[in-house]
């Protein structure tokens, strides 16, 4: 097995019941509910948002060929019919976008980082029906106030979805505030604040980084400031992410530390995209992420526990 093949296998592994009940319109029913009973009602956006936006990237590639083009062609139209079954409110699988609590704005945010990176597989394409309600459910999460952390790119995710999907009524206010806020937060040597105090984990990379990159690259279109902002930011990223590869150990371990640990390979996210956007530092070579990724990959998957008897990824290091 090819390193690549290897990669694949995992992503479709972890990602397959999440994508393909959606599609059936059987999350809900299949969905295990037991590790936080105070979550559930929210866990099939956060599910699902989470999975398309580390998705979202190999559903856009162009230029595939052989059996992984065909994976690729199947895991489309599954994630285009999961999106129907989201966003319709006649589904069983509809759900919840700004009802209950706080929480769905952080899983939206993510739904629509997903879509701010595979626009054509994951809006362009999609029926006119599915495309406003899509459009509807990320405005439903417009009724949440995102607290003064790393929630403010949620919000600001949100409103660089709707201007890629092409709604006239994007908010650049709400943009523009967490553009300002994480700028007078920024600590240097490549790390922000998460709000106004420093927190040593791994936030920068599961969304500040990233979101932040990714907003001014849509963005820089409209205003001279962000034109201006993005390489400086995209070079606080190269940083973060040579940061993130001295973690990890020549046996694929890194540091457990902060909130949030679980995510397993989410603490390398900003690393994986310095990677695929050409960010990294010139002393940091694609091949080198590559491997020391990999033996990340390896060490996280080699626990019997990591997945339940019915193949769904379980909590926990």
């Amino acid at each position: 097995m090819t390193t690549r093949e290897k990669w694949l296998a995992q992503m479709l592994k972890i990602a397959d019941p999440v994508i393909r009940n959606l599609a059936q319109e059987k999350l809900r029913e299949q969905i295990p509910q037991e590790f936080h009973a105070d979550r559930n009602c929210f866990i099939l956006l956060e599910a699902f948002a989470r999975t398309a936006n580390g998705f979202a990237p190999w559903l856009e590639l162009e230029g595939l060929s052989g059996k992984e083009r065909e994976l690729q062609e199947e895991y489309r139209r599954l994630i285009r019919t999961g999106i129907d079954r989201a966003t319709d409110p006649v589904s069983k699988d509809y759900m919840d976008f700004g009802q209950e609590w706080g929480q769905p704005l952080v899983d939206v945010g993510f739904l629509a980082h997903a879509i701010v990176r595979a626009p054509q597989q994951m809006f362009y394409v999609l029926e006119d029906p599915v495309k406003k309600n899509l459009v509807s459910a990320l405005k439903e999460s417009r009724k949440i106030n995102p607290c003064p952390t790393n929630w403010l790119f949620f919000s600001a995710m949100v409103e660089t979805a709707l201007y890629v999907m092409g709604e006239k009524d994007y908010d650049l206010t709400r943009i523009d505030y967490a553009v300002r806020m994480f700028e007078g937060w920024y600590k240097g040597d490549g790390v922000y604040g998460d709000g106004a105090e420093f927190r040593w984990d791994y936030y920068n990379s599961y969304v500040i980084q990233p979101m932040y990159v990714d907003i001014l690259r849509v963005m820089e279109k409209e205003t001279e400031e962000y034109r201006r902002l993005r390489p400086v930011v995209e070079e606080r990223a190269a940083k973060y992410a040579s940061v993130l590869e001295r973690m990890i150990a020549p046996d694929g371990t890194y540091p457990i530390l902060g909130r949030s640990v679980v995510y397993r390979f989410g603490a390398f996210q900003m690393l994986g995209q310095a990677a695929l956007e050409h960010l990294l530092p010139t002393d940091l070579k694609p091949a080198q992420v590559r491997c020391a990724l990999t033996a990340v990959l390896d060490k996280m998957t080699e626990a019997e526990t990591l997945f339940d008897a019915a193949g769904w990824l379980r909590p926990g290091i």
